[in-house]
C-alpha cells in the first residue's frame, strides 16, 4: 500500500512537471522598453510575479523599431513559445498576419482586439479610471484649470482624455487643457517633449496635470513637480517618482492581465475572445499610498469613493469614446 501512495504521489510530481515544461510563455514589450514606468512595466511586473510564483522561467524581448515586430513575434511562434503575450496595441497588424501561421499556439494581445480564434484580445475601460482621477484632479485644482498630455495622438488614447474632462468638469466649473506628443510611436518615449507640454499648461493656469503618455509621462511629472503643481501618473502606480507632487496614479492593471494570462495557460483554462476590464473587475483604479494621502483630503476620498460606487452598480455610465469617437464632456 505504502509502495502504491508513492507511486501515485511521484506520478503525480512527474505529470505537474511535465504540465510545467510544456508552457513556455513568452512576452514582448512595445516601443519605449521594459523600464518606462509606465505600461511596459507593468507588462513585466505581471511576467516576474508568475514566474516569482510558479518558478516557470519566461522569454521576453524589447523592439527597438517597428520594422522588428513581425520578425519578433514569428520567431517566438516558431521556437515554441506559448503563450505570447503582446503589450500595446500596434503589435495588431503583425498578429493578424502571424496568428493564422501558428494555429496551435496561444497569443494574447493588450489594448487592441485581433478576431482570430487562438488569440485572447484583452481590452481595459481606461474611460473609468480616468473619471475617477478626474474628479481628484478638479477637487484638488486650486485655479480650476487643469490639464492632460496624451502620447500618441489616437483614439485609445483619447479614452483616457474623455474620461479625465467628464471627471474633472463633474465637480463644477473647470477648464482641461489638452495636448498630445506626437503621431508616431516616438511620441511614447520622448520626456522632454513631454515636459515642456506640461510647461506650456502650467504657464496657461494648469496645476493639475494627468498625462497617459508611456515613458514620456515622466518628463510630465518632473515638470509639474519642479514648478510646485501636481502630475497625475498612469497605467503603474507612479506616485513614488515624485512623492507629495503625484496626486494619483490610474492603475490600468496591464500587470495583472499578463499574469492571469500566463496563469490559465499554465493550468490549461486559456480562453479566446475579448476580455473587457473596468472598475468593477477591477482591472482599472486609483492609486493612494504613502506618497499621496496627505494630498487627498476626506472630502476628495468620499467624492470619488461615492463616483466608483456609482460607476460599478451602474447609476453613471462613463462614455467611451471608441463607440463614438467623440467627447460628450
Amino acid at each position: 500500500m505504502k509502495k502504491t501512495i508513492l507511486g501515485l504521489l511521484a506520478f503525480s510530481m512527474m505529470s505537474a512537471t511535465a504540465l510545467a515544461a510544456d508552457i513556455e510563455p513568452a512576452i514582448i514589450y512595445d516601443l519605449g522598453g521594459k523600464f518606462d514606468k509606465s505600461f511596459n512595466e507593468a507588462a513585466y511586473n505581471g511576467a516576474e510575479k508568475f514566474k516569482a510564483e510558479t518558478g516557470i522561467e519566461y522569454r521576453e524581448f524589447e523592439i527597438a523599431n517597428d520594422a522588428q515586430r513581425e520578425q519578433a513575434l514569428r520567431r517566438f511562434a516558431r521556437d515554441g513559445n506559448s503563450p505570447i503575450v503582446m503589450a500595446g496595441f500596434n503589435w495588431a497588424a503583425s498578429l493578424e498576419k502571424i496568428a493564422p501561421e501558428y494555429p496551435d499556439t496561444k497569443f494574447a494581445i493588450i489594448d487592441m482586439v485581433v478576431d482570430k480564434p487562438n488569440v485572447k484580445s484583452i481590452v481595459f475601460k481606461e474611460q473609468e479610471g480616468s473619471y475617477l482621477v478626474g474628479v481628484l484632479a478638479g477637487l484638488a485644482s486650486q485655479t480650476k484649470t487643469v490639464g492632460f498630455v496624451g502620447g500618441m495622438d489616437i483614439p485609445l488614447i483619447h479614452k483616457f482624455a474623455c474620461g479625465y474632462v467628464g471627471g474633472a468638469k463633474s465637480t463644477g466649473d473647470v477648464t482641461v487643457l489638452e495636448a498630445y506628443t506626437g503621431t508616431t510611436p516616438d511620441a511614447w518615449n520622448d520626456p522632454v517633449k513631454g515636459g515642456e507640454i506640461t510647461k506650456s499648461q502650467i504657464d496657461q493656469g494648469a496645476d493639475v496635470i494627468y498625462h497617459a503618455a508611456g515613458g514620456t509621462g515622466v518628463g510630465v511629472l518632473q515638470a509639474a513637480a519642479d514648478a510646485g503643481k501636481l502630475g497625475i501618473g498612469v497605467d503603474s502606480n507612479q506616485n513614488m517618482l515624485q512623492p507629495g507632487k503625484v496626486l494619483t496614479s490610474m492603475l490600468k492593471r496591464v500587470d495583472v492581465a499578463v499574469y492571469d494570462a500566463f496563469t490559465a495557460a499554465k493550468d490549461d483554462k486559456f480562453e479566446f475572445g475579448v476580455s473587457n476590464l473596468g472598475l468593477k473587475e477591477d482591472g482599472v483604479g486609483y492609486a493612494l499610498d504613502e506618497h499621496n494621502k496627505a494630498l487627498i483630503t476626506p472630502e476628495m476620498l468620499e467624492a470619488v469613493e461615492k463616483v466608483k460606487a456609482d460607476i460599478i452598480a451602474g447609476n453613471l455610465v462613463v462614455h467611451d469614446y471608441m463607440t463614438d469617437e467623440s467627447c460628450p464632456y
